[in-house]
C-alpha cells in the first residue's frame, strides 16, 4: 500500500507482524540498524500539510499499518496489509530485544512515565537490560543539541533498541537523523505506547479495539485536544479511498 506526497512515495513495506519480527531478529542479529514508523491517518494528515514530515517518512526503513482504516484502504487497493499497532509491538519487541541480548533505551515522555514503562517491560521481558531512560525537555527539537547528546549516548551504551514516544512528527525526525548519527541503533516510533504500558494515559476496552474504535473512545475522553485530530483524520478518508481504487484499477 503506497501513498504519495509529492515526490515523496510512502509505503507500507512490513506487511504483518511475523515479517516485522522476522526483519527485527536478522537486524540484530547482524548489528543493523533501522527506523521503524507505524503510519495511521493522523500521519497521513501531517503528511499532507508538512512536505518536511513527508520527506523524513520517506527515509523510514520499515513501515506498518498503525490503524485500522490503513488496513481497510489496503485492501481495497488490493494489496492488503494487517495491523501492526505500535502501542501493540512495545511488548513484543523488549521481549525479542530480551531473547537476543539487545540492550534497549526508552526516549521521551515523562521521567515518572518511563520509569513505570521500564518496570513493566522488565516484569514481562526476564532479562530485559534498559540502560537508558531520557525523557527530553519540553519542545524538543530533533535537530537540536539535546537530540545530539541523546543519539551520542545511544551509540556509547551500545544499544540496540530505542523505543522513541516523542509523537510525530519529533519521533520520526529523530529517527531519521538517527539512522546517520547512530547506524547501529533501530529506533521505534511508537507514539503513547510507553504511556499506556505504564499506566499514564488509559487504552480504549478490548472490546472497542476489536471493533476499530479506539480512535472514538481516545476522542470522546480527551475530546478537546483530540476531536479536531480525528475530524482532520475523518476529512481526509474520501480522498484516500479514491486514491485506492485508483491504485486497484
Amino acid at each position: 500500500m503506497q501513498f504519495s506526497f509529492g515526490t515523496d512515495v510512502i509505503g507500507v513495506n512490513v506487511p504483518d507482524w511475523p515479517s516485522l519480527r522476522a526483519e527485527v531478529t536478522r537486524r540484530f542479529r547482524a548489528g543493523e540498524g533501522f527506523a521503524l514508523a507505524t503510519i495511521n491517518l493522523d500521519h497521513l494528515v501531517k503528511m499532507a500539510g508538512d512536505a518536511g514530515f513527508a520527506s523524513i517518512y520517506a527515509q523510514q526503513d520499515l513501515i506498518v499499518a498503525d490503524g485500522r482504516p490503513i488496513v481497510w484502504l489496503s485492501r481495497l487497493a488490493g494489496r492488503p496489509v494487517g495491523l501492526v499497532p505500535g502501542s501493540d509491538s512495545v511488548m513484543p519487541l523488549a521481549q525479542l530485544a530480551a531473547q537476543e541480548g539487545v540492550a534497549v533505551a526508552l526516549v521521551g515522555s515523562t521521567e515518572a512515565a518511563l520509569a513505570d514503562a521500564a518496570e513493566a517491560l522488565c516484569r514481562a521481558a526476564p532479562g530485559l537490560r534498559i540502560v537508558m531512560q531520557r525523557s527530553p525537555a519540553f519542545g524538543f527539537d530533533a535537530q537540536s543539541q539535546e537530540a545530539t547528546a541523546i543519539l551520542s549516548d545511544l551509540t556509547t551504551r551500545d544499544v540496540g533498541l530505542c523505543f522513541l514516544a516523542l509523537g510525530a512528527p519529533r519521533q520520526e525526525a529523530l529517527a531519521a537523523r538517527g539512522r546517520v548519527l547512530a547506524p547501529s541503533v533501530g529506533f521505534a516510533s511508537i507514539g503513547a505506547g510507553l504511556d499506556f504500558l505504564g499506566g499514564h494515559q488509559r487504552r480504549a476496552p478490548q472490546a472497542m479495539r476489536r471493533l476499530g474504535l479506539e480512535w472514538l473512545w481516545r476522542a470522546l475522553t480527551d475530546p478537546l485536544r483530540l476531536g479536531p485530530r480525528y475530524a482532520r483524520c475523518i476529512a481526509i478518508l474520501p480522498g484516500q479511498v479514491w486514491a485506492a481504487w485508483r491504485l486497484r484499477r
